[in-house]
């Protein structure tokens, strides 16, 4: 099944109509296996279809191969695992904090969820896989990996939702290397196998990175990473070799299909990681373009860090009675991140920030401590080399994040603020979201986001996996309905409450609406007239002169302390 550009699919399919009165067996053929929809067209008539070629190869090599059928093996975890009734398998889920829910699409009722497995030894993977989990001292699995990959592995779609720090992303990509070993072997002009799709550079490299860990102990085991802003020859040069595994970003990979640099035709494993993250950015006609024309038979996973309604639609078309894992308060502030709302002026905002980190560099160097990984956010791009600029001026190792650099900019800028010696790391929202990175303490908002939503993912970057870490973020009266939120949120997680709020696009809208709504009536109390109050003279000498009251602090202040 080959992938054919949508711009070319009404021209394709006249070709093939009239190819039909030269080559009546042909299409004899080709009916009797496929349904007349314009799906089968694409799939039929794929051949006729123009592709650029390389110098070298002027004919597409994966035309020339036969297409193997994709090999779903029977998975079974270990005789103890088996064992378990239906009442111990609900204690572990309520021990590891996981929900589990089976919607069926219709009738009959598909089969329970596979039990979670608290070991990596009852999940009988491959020795070479569990080789390297011991390599990289993996010992128990976490809440989502427990849930989530035995129901990967079982060959079940997936509906995933996890807190940040999860360690979601082991949770789709050991299942999948375990399932592309199962398939007849890759050859030139071939692949991928599995296909993960990723919203941003920096998180396909970390999962790519994953990959690479779990699967350095298999022969021959190639992955491909396929972003923007790097060498689409050298990307080409590889997938023509024949991956098993491609980690992507939508538009790079629909780029590399109408080329015919790789192909959709033996794709049986596909994650859409950060989905809600990749529907924002706007990425949903990619996503639906390679859902489309992807081999009948295949295995969906979909993680997301929320569940708007437009990730809620996305599951119901694509995914196949899925196993729904939840784990944690999804898409809460975490109990983990002490929280603090400083109020000021736009023009106080950096020698604010100036203050506060060159006090706590001070602090550590007086310790004999480290400057703790500290992420600072800002609201453009032109602001975060400003803020980058100013921290280095007080001797601050700080570099810029963000999306007017180049790739190999961003990859130093990380590969230092992870490794050494940058300590401070200026970003713009392109950081907010899926980036880990161990021991990020401090996280600072210089400019806070428009949504709860947004504020939510940003302070995610710490108090990761259990650690505990801090948040402060500078506001003005412009923030205000975003800051009643944050504090609403704060007082139910130390009451014990949930915290609940909607997200998704049309969410983010409305919330943007009624803060806009809220400013305007702000702005028109401000324009009313002062009302006088008459007093009666008797009562008077109880109004004491305004010179002798003494001013006393703001609500907003008091809170902040």
């Amino acid at each position: 099944m080959s992938y054919v550009p949508p711009h070319l699919r009404k021209s394709i399919a006249a070709t093939a109509i009239t190819t039909t009165t030269t080559t009546t067996t042909t299409l004899d053929n080709n009916t009797a296996n496929h349904k007349l929809n314009s799906k089968s067209i694409n799939n039929a008539f794929s051949n006729v279809a123009p592709r650029r070629t390389s110098a070298n190869n002027h004919i597409q090599p994966s035309r020339a191969l036969a297409v193997p059928n994709a090999v779903f093996p029977q998975w079974k975890p270990s005789e103890r695992v088996l064992r378990l009734k239906p009442e111990q398998i609900e204690e572990v889920r309520l021990r590891l904090n996981v929900d589990v829910t089976v919607t069926p699409d219709s009738p009959p009722a598909p089969a329970p969820a596979p039990a979670p497995i608290e070991s990596f030894t009852d999940m009988c993977l491959d020795s070479s896989i569990m080789k390297d989990i011991a390599i990289h001292e993996y010992t128990t699995p976490t809440s989502i990996q427990a849930q989530a990959m035995p129901v990967a592995l079982s060959g079940r779609d997936l509906l995933g939702c996890a807190e940040t720090g999860s360690g979601k992303t082991a949770a789709f990509t050991i299942p999948m290397i375990q399932h592309c070993i199962a398939q007849p072997s890759v050859r030139r002009g071939d692949g991928p196998l599995a296909l993960v799709l990723a919203p941003t550079r920096e998180l396909a490299q970390q999962i790519e990175k994953e990959v690479k860990a779990f699967s350095q102990s298999l022969e021959s085991f190639r992955t491909a990473i396929v972003v923007g802003g790097t060498n689409i020859s050298d990307q080409r040069s590889e997938l023509r070799a024949g991956v098993e595994i491609v980690v992507a970003t939508p538009g790079r990979f629909i780029d590399h299909l109408q080329q015919g640099n790789t192909s959709l035709t033996r794709i049986s494993y596909v994650v859409l990681d950060e989905a809600d993250r990749m529907l924002d950015m706007g990425f949903e006609p990619q996503i639906r373009e390679v859902m489309h024309n992807l081999p009948e038979k295949h295995q969906t996973l979909l993680f997301s860090a929320t569940m708007p309604v437009e990730i809620e639609a996305l599951a119901q078309e694509y995914l196949t009675n899925p196993v729904q894992v939840k784990v944690g308060k999804v898409s809460s502030p975490t109990e983990n991140v002490s929280q603090n709302l400083v109020k000021i002026t736009e023009n106080e905002k950096i020698d604010q920030l100036l203050s506060l980190l060159v006090e706590e560099a001070a602090l550590a160097e007086k310790l004999g401590h480290q400057f703790p990984l500290t992420i600072v956010f800002v609201e453009r791009k032109t602001r975060c080399d400003e803020v980058a600029e100013a921290l280095v001026a007080q001797g601050l190792n700080a570099v810029a994040l963000h999306g007017g650099r180049t790739q190999s900019e961003r990859e130093g800028a990380l590969r230092d603020f992870r490794h050494g010696p940058t300590n401070i790391l200026v970003a713009t929202d392109v950081a907010s979201r899926g980036l880990d990175v161990t021991g990020v303490a401090h996280v600072v908002n210089l400019d806070l986001p428009k949504t709860m939503e947004d504020y939510v993912h940003r302070i995610g970057r710490t108090g990761r996996a259990g650690s505990t870490g801090r948040a402060t973020s500078f506001y003005t009266d412009r923030d205000m309905f975003l800051v009643s939120q944050i504090r609403k949120a704060i007082a139910d997680v130390q009451s014990g409450n949930m915290v609940a709020f909607a997200t998704g696009k049309v969410a983010r809208r409305k919330e943007r609406e009624a803060a806009a709504a809220q400013k305007e009536a702000r702005i028109a109390q401000s324009k009313l007239p002062p009302t006088s109050i008459n007093v009666d003279d008797k009562y008077k000498y109880m109004i004491a002169p305004a010179a002798m009251i003494k001013k006393e602090g703001s609500a907003d202040d008091a809170w902040d302390d």
